[in-house]
C-alpha cells in the first residue's frame, strides 16, 4: 500500500502537486476550525450558524497566502528537515492572528461572540495536521527509495534548457535528487524552470542547511571562463562538492548524460586564457611522419603520444625505459589503431640501443621528453641526475644528429632559469647540448631542425604537487606544503603537449621555445582552492575544529620560492602564436657554447670517478657565467608572456 501511495505521489507532476497540497490545507483547515468547535462546546456536531461558516471560509483564505509567504509549497517533501516544523509552527501562528483580527472586527459589527479558547484550538489542530500531512508524505517517499538508495540531494547551478536536460537525465540513472536550479538572473527567483524552482545563489549558505545539500552541479558551459571562475569561487568555502558537465559541443547528439558529471579540474580556476591549436602547425609536425619520443610513458611523454597518434603519423616509437609504463602507454596507443605503433624498450643512456631505434625506424621527428625530474630525489641523487638528464640528452641529440632526424625537440623546464638545484642546472645543460647540437647541423649545412620548449609545473604529471594533493585531501588531511607563500607557473598537460607540437614546427634552428604559464600561482591558494573543491573546509585559527589541516613543512633543498621563464626578457621573441615566445640561438654566450665540450669531459669524468662534489661545482661553474642578467636586469623585469 504503502509503495502504490509512493510511486503515485512521485508520478504526479509538480504543479498538480502543488495544487493537491493547496486543496488538502483549504479542507485541513476547515476541518481544524470545525473540531476546535466540537472540542470547545463537547459535541461532535456543534451548531452549524452562518456566522460559523463565514468565518471556516475566512480561515484558509487567509493562511494560504500566509503559508505560500514562509514556502511551505516550494519545500521538497523528500527532504524535509525537521526543523520545517517550526515554519510550519510559525505559518500556522501568523494565519491564527490574522484570523483572530478578523473574528475581533465581526464581533465589532455585532456578529457572533467566537469563545476565547477556538483559536488556542485552532492554532494546536491545525499546526498538528498540516505539519504532520507533510511528514507522513516524506515517510511514505522515503519508504523504498530516497533516504534508502542513499539519494543525494543537490542543487545545478544555472536555469537554462540544458540545465533541465541534465535535470532529466539525472531522474531516475543517478543517485542524486534535484532540488532546484540556482541562477544569478533575479528575474528567475522563485519561478519555476522544467518543473524545479530557481533559487538566488547568494541564499546558498542557508538552502545547503536547510535540504542538506552534499553537492552542486555546474551547468555553465555556456559562460566565459572568468565568470566561471566566479562561481566556483564563490561556492567554493561553502562545504559542498562542486562538479561540472562537459561543454554542450562535446556530447553526443547534444544530449547531457548522468555518467559524464566530472569533478571540477584545477586548472579551470588558473585564470588562463585558451587559444584553440593551429592544426596546419600540428600538422606540418605529426601527420604521415615518423615520429619517436623518448620517455614515452611519463606524464609528458605519453600525453605527447596521445595527440601525435590522433594526427596519422606513419608510425610512432615509443622509447621507454619503464617496462610497466612502456606496456600502458602501448596497449591504450595500439587500441586506436590509427598508426602504426613500435615499443622499445630502453635507456637514453644506451649508444646502440638508440641507433638501432631511430636508425631501424627511420626516425624523421623526436621529442626527447625523458628526464629525471623531481627536485628533492635529485638533490639527494646528484650524479644519476647529472648522467641521465645531461649525457642521455647529449647522447641522444648525438645519434639524432649522425641518423638525420630533421627534427629533435627538448622538453626543458622554467628550473632551467637561474637554476638553485641540480634538476634546473641538468636541464641548462641540455639546452645548451641542443644548441651545440643545431650549431653543429647548421656548420654542416644539414637541414636538420634543433630546438628546446621549456614551461612551468603541468598539472596532474607524475610527481608533481596537484596529485600528491588528491592524495592528502583524500586520505583526510593534512595538505602539507613546504611554503604557502610559494609561486609556480601551471598549466594543463594537454595543453602543454599541444603547445610543443606547434613550437616546434616554428623552429628555426638553436630556438628555446617558452609557453605563456599565465600568472604563477601560490602554493597555499591552490591547496586551499583543492579542499574547497572537494568539498571540505580549511582548518584554520577561524575554524579549528573540522575541515582539513594544510600543513607547512618548510622547503625543500634546492627549492626556488619563484620560478622564472627567461634569462633576459629582451631577448624574447613573439611567433605567430600568441601563446608561444621563442628565445634565438643568439642569445646564448658563445664562451659557454665555445667550452661546453671541454665542460662535458669534465664533467663525465666526475661522474666516472662518483665525486658528487666537483660534479656539483662544475654543473653550476658552467651556469653561472651566463645566469647574471646584463644591465642590472633583476628577475622582477621578467614579462609574462
Amino acid at each position: 500500500m504503502l509503495e502504490l501511495a509512493r510511486r503515485l505521489i512521485e508520478t504526479t507532476p509538480r504543479l498538480w502537486k502543488r495544487v493537491l497540497l493547496i486543496s488538502f490545507d483549504v479542507v485541513t483547515l476547515i476541518v481544524a476550525l470545525w473540531a476546535s468547535y466540537a472540542f470547545r462546546y463537547a459535541m461532535w456536531m456543534p451548531e452549524i450558524t452562518g456566522e460559523r461558516i463565514f468565518l471556516a471560509l475566512i480561515a484558509p483564505l487567509v493562511a494560504i497566502p500566509v503559508f505560500i509567504r514562509l514556502g511551505l509549497y516550494r519545500a521538497v517533501i523528500r527532504y524535509l528537515p525537521d526543523t520545517a516544523m517550526w515554519t510550519i509552527i510559525r505559518a500556522m501562528g501568523i494565519a491564527t492572528l490574522i484570523w483572530v483580527l478578523a473574528v475581533f472586527l465581526l464581533e465589532m459589527a455585532g456578529r457572533d461572540i467566537v469563545p476565547r479558547s477556538i483559536p488556542f484550538f485552532y492554532f494546536a489542530i491545525g499546526s498538528a495536521l498540516i505539519g504532520g500531512s507533510r511528514f507522513s508524505a516524506k515517510i511514505i517517499l522515503s519508504h523504498g527509495t530516497g533516504m534508502r538508495r542513499e539519494e543525494q540531494p543537490i542543487f545545478i547551478y544555472g536555469a537554462s534548457a540544458s540545465s533541465v536536460q541534465l535535470a532529466s537525465a539525472l531522474r531516475g540513472t543517478s543517485n542524486r535528487y534535484v532540488v532546484g536550479f540556482l541562477d544569478e538572473d533575479p528575474a528567475h527567483h522563485g519561478r519555476d524552470v522544467g518543473g524545479y524552482r530557481v533559487y538566488d545563489p547568494n541564499q546558498l549558505p542557508r538552502l545547503i542547511k536547510l535540504y542538506g545539500i552534499q553537492e552542486i552541479i555546474l551547468s555553465l558551459s555556456s559562460l566565459p571562463a572568468d565568470r566561471r571562475r566566479s562561481v566556483i569561487g564563490r561556492i567554493g568555502g561553502l562545504g559542498v562538492r562542486i562538479r561540472t558537465v562537459p561543454d554542450i559541443t562535446d556530447l553526443v547528439d547534444g544530449r547531457y548524460l548522468a555518467n559524464q558529471i566530472r569533478e571540477i579540474r584545477i586548472d579551470e580556476l588558473l585564470g588562463r586564457s585558451f587559444v584553440p591549436p593551429d592544426p596546419a602547425l600540428i600538422g606540418r609536425m605529426l601527420k604521415d611522419r615518423v615520429i619517436m619520443v623518448t620517455g614515452a610513458g611519463g606524464s609528458i611523454g605519453s600525453e605527447l603520444c596521445r595527440l601525435i597518434v590522433q594526427w596519422k603519423p606513419r608510425r610512432l616509437v615509443l622509447f621507454e625505459a619503464n617496462e610497466f609504463a612502456l606496456y600502458t602507454i602501448d596497449r591504450e596507443l595500439s587500441g586506436l589503431a590509427r598508426c602504426e605503433v613500435v615499443p622499445v624498450l630502453g635507456s637514453i643512456t644506451h649508444e646502440a640501443r638508440l641507433q638501432e631505434a631511430i636508425e631501424t625506424q627511420g626516425v624523421e621527428v623526436l621529442y626527447h621528453a625523458a628526464a629525471h625530474k623531481h627536485v628533492p630525489l635529485l638533490e639527494a641523487n646528484a650524479l644519476e641526475g647529472i648522467e641521465n638528464n645531461v649525457f642521455g640528452t647529449e647522447l641522444v641529440a648525438k645519434v639524432a644528429l649522425e641518423a638525420g632526424v630533421r627534427s629533435f625537440v627538448l622538453i626543458s623546464s622554467d628550473k632551467a632559469v637561474r637554476p638553485t638545484n641540480v634538476m634546473g642546472a641538468t636541464k641548462r645543460w641540455a639546452e645548451l647540448i641542443m644548441r651545440q647540437m643545431a650549431a653543429r647541423a647548421a656548420a654542416a649545412g644539414k637541414d636538420q631542425k634543433f630546438c628546446a620548449v621549456r614551461f612551468g609545473n603541468v598539472l596532474g604529471s607524475n610527481g608533481s604537487v596537484v596529485p600528491l594533493f588528491k592524495q592528502q585531501i583524500a586520505q583526510g588531511g593534512p595538505v602539507t606544503v613546504t611554503d604557502p607563500d610559494m609561486q609556480r607557473y601551471f598549466m594543463s598537460i594537454p595543453e602543454a603537449v599541444e603547445l610543443i607540437v606547434q613550437s616546434s614546427a616554428l623552429s628555426e634552428g638553436g630556438d628555446i621555445f617558452l609557453l605563456d604559464m599565465g600568472e604563477p600561482v601560490r602554493i597555499g591558494d591552490l591547496a586551499e582552492n583543492m579542499i574547497r573543491l572537494a568539498g571540505f573546509s580549511v582548518r584554520d585559527a577561524n575554524n579549528p575544529d573540522s575541515g582539513i589541516e594544510i600543513r607547512v613543512t618548510g622547503s625543500r633543498p634546492g627549492e626556488k620560492k619563484f620560478e622564472e621563464l627567461f634569462y633576459d626578457v629582451r631577448n624574447a621573441v613573439r611567433t605567430q602564436h600568441p601563446k608561444i615566445l621563442r628565445a634565438s640561438a643568439a642569445t646564448t654566450s658563445p664562451g659557454v657554447l665555445g667550452d661546453l665540450p671541454d665542460s662535458l669531459r669534465a664533467l663525465q669524468a666526475a661522474v666516472e670517478e662518483r665525486d658528487e662534489k666537483r660534479a656539483r661545482d662544475i654543473l653550476f661553474r658552467v651556469i653561472g657565467m651566463e645566469t647574471a642578467p646584463p644591465d642590472g636586469t633583476s628577475a622582477a623585469d621578467t614579462i609574462q608572456p
